[in-house]
């Protein structure tokens, strides 16, 4: 009867394999074919002419970007077990797989927690959010900043009536986080309250190298950004990209996304971001797309390796 199960569990999980890596692959080439952004034939065409020799740079910086996120990984999970940084590689480049076709990409959840013992699972999820929480941080800080000099340097059309919209909205969520805090969540046994005393709990150096490593990691994947911008003759100095970039970034994060309008969101917003400072369209989109091949399809294509492999002895 064992036995029969366990090949049970063995063909349910080959079909899940199937099923996620199809999902991924499918959102790859409809990403790449579909036009919603920016043509293939356009982009091939835009770096034709351009030297190769910057590609090298471009992959060795978001090879950096990842390593960071591994290495965030890695420390942050040692507050369970320690594992080695091949193992951080294998469960997030793996998570990043599965997530890609899912909304906000919150199969990273999922993922990440079935390398773990069931009765893990539950602190994995809370980790897994506690680490994403640490780059929001950073995002929201400095995407403050570049909102603050761009409503400020370019007249936006912001009315009173908007901001004060916006005001009300973020004290009514402040409001409702205080009353609800002891309310469970999503998680069993999971509140708001037991969520601060948990990162409470954590270790400081735990918690301070969190911190560092998002910050390091936003800042290698904003100079990549930056880079690829040049790399496609935008005329434009680092002063001048930081706040649209540090804006862009808050407001992709912010704003929900299916997996079908990801790059459609972010390419336009990074669009009319940067068409205040008078970059051409097709630069700006040249480079959403370049930097959505590099930090999330290259990584997701070494990601379906290890969840091709990916054992029942895990579960």
């Amino acid at each position: 009867m064992r036995t029969v199960l366990h090949k049970s569990k063995q063909y349910w999980l080959t079909a899940l394999k199937v099923l996620l890596l199809g999902l991924t692959f499918a959102y790859i080439y409809y990403k790449i074919t579909s036009g919603a952004t920016l043509r293939w034939n356009t982009f091939i065409a835009e770096i034709q002419s351009k030297n190769f020799g910057y590609v090298v740079l471009f992959i060795l910086l978001a090879s950096i970007n990842w390593i960071l996120e591994i290495a965030k990984w890695q420390m942050v999970v040692s507050k369970i077990k320690p594992i080695s940084f091949y193992e951080a590689t294998k469960q997030s480049l793996a998570a990043l797989t599965v997530s890609l076709p899912t909304p906000n990409r919150i199969g990273d959840y999922g993922a990440k927690a079935f390398f773990y013992p069931s009765e893990k699972r539950k602190e994995i999820l809370l980790l897994n959010f506690i680490n994403n929480s640490a780059q929001m941080l950073i995002t929201c800080l400095l995407g403050s900043i570049g909102i603050l000099v761009i409503a400020t340097s370019y007249s936006l059309p912001f009315s009173e009536e908007n901001l004060s919209l916006a005001l009300l909205l973020l004290v009514v969520l402040v409001v409702a986080g205080y009353f609800f805090r002891k309310k469970q969540l999503l998680i069993k046994g999971l509140s708001v309250a037991n969520l601060f005393q948990y990162i409470k709990k954590l270790p400081n150096t735990i918690k301070l190298k969190l911190v560092l490593y998002s910050l390091l990691r936003y800042t290698v994947f904003s100079f990549l950004f930056f880079i690829i911008l040049l790399f496609f003759d935008a005329e434009i100095s680092v002063l001048k990209a930081i706040p649209p970039l540090f804006t862009m970034y808050l407001l992709v994060s912010v704003l929900p996304s299916f997996f079908i309008f990801d790059v459609v969101i972010r390419g336009g917003v990074a669009v009319w971001l940067f068409s205040l400072l008078g970059v051409p369209e097709i630069i700006v989109l040249c480079t959403v797309f370049t930097m959505w091949l590099l930090n999330f399809i290259l990584p997701a294509l070494v990601g379906s390796f290890f969840v091709a492999r990916y054992k029942t002895t895990n579960l």
